[in-house]
């Protein structure tokens, strides 16, 4: 068993029509059928949402995957429609709320990689490749592969691992030409994002999209992009292969979570503990960073 520790209610608001909580988003429709995508400050971990969450998260994701979504924009098209909080919603929503467009979704978590890092490292150790592609020998954790590479995973429902697959595996699902543009699309995205974060001291070492097919099969960003929490985000001056980096992700989470700290018992599968003050703070403090640094704006 795993998921949420207390499963949040779901906030009723007139008009609105809440269809899934997930880890991080809560999700309705409004009346023109519009989705309706409401950031949490809930934060995940081994396919468990802590307690309690980081204060200002929501908001965050929200601010940073909109200066994204502005900057990718001549790329490919993403589902925003406005930022403008349904009437009779509660007044927190506001800055952590995104009326978009319905698509149809593509079950594939669309992962690019600039780096070996996390479980791609574990699996080229393994066997000298990550889903499938082939890497050169004597990389290490933090290396810089030669050329970006593209590493779909399933996605998975609250509580269930997202699995690494093969680009056969989602050509064979979903098509040759799908597969071939989502793969496009994935490293043609990641190679702006990361080029704009070296431009502000960040190493980007990987990220996933989603994407939604619009009516004319055309592709369209979707979700959250290029945040802490799809991210892998290091600084760049300390950037050092051969260990873990540090970083700006919720990685700080992680660690302290299996750690003799936290006394939690990941194989056991028992719910995490709460998480102490400092633990909230410091990620706090990484998540505000990142999006200075990037931004280049004051977090107010």
């Amino acid at each position: 068993m795993s998921g949420f520790v207390t499963k949040p209610e779901p906030v009723e608001v007139p008009g609105l029509t809440h269809i899934h909580t997930g880890k991080v988003r809560d999700l309705y429709t409004d009346a023109d059928d519009n989705l309706v995508m409401v950031a949490s400050d809930r934060i995940s971990a081994y396919d468990w949402v802590l307690e309690p969450g980081i204060p200002d998260k929501g908001r965050i994701l929200t601010s940073l995957s909109l200066w994204w979504f502005d900057l990718l924009a001549d790329l490919y098209p993403n589902h925003v429609l406005s930022t403008e909080v349904p009437a009779g919603a509660p007044a927190d929503w506001a800055g952590r709320t995104l009326v978009c467009r319905r698509l149809d979704m593509v079950p594939v978590e669309c992962v690019a990689r600039g780096y070996l890092a996390g479980s791609g490292t574990v699996e080229y150790r393994a066997s000298g490749s990550v889903c499938g592609v082939a890497l050169p020998e004597g990389l290490t954790e933090g290396s810089e592969l030669p050329e970006p590479i593209f590493t779909p995973a399933t996605k998975a429902e609250v509580g269930e691992h997202d699995e690494n697959v093969s680009f056969a595996y989602v050509a064979e699902r979903h098509g040759a030409e799908l597969a071939d543009a989502l793969r496009r699309a994935t490293l043609s995205v990641y190679g702006r994002a990361r080029d704009i974060a070296r431009e502000h001291g960040l190493v980007l070492a990987d990220t996933k999209f989603e994407f939604g097919l619009d009516p004319a099969g055309g592709l369209v960003l979707a979700d959250e992009v290029l945040t802490p929490d799809s991210s892998r985000y290091w600084p760049a001056d300390r950037w050092a292969p051969g260990h873990a980096q540090p970083s700006f992700d919720k990685q700080y989470v992680r660690d302290w979570l299996t750690s003799p700290e936290s006394g939690w018992d990941r194989v056991a599968d028992t719910p995490p503990p709460d998480m102490p003050e400092e633990v909230v703070a410091r990620t706090h403090e990484k998540y505000v960073e990142v999006y200075e640094r990037l931004t280049g704006r004051r977090w107010a």
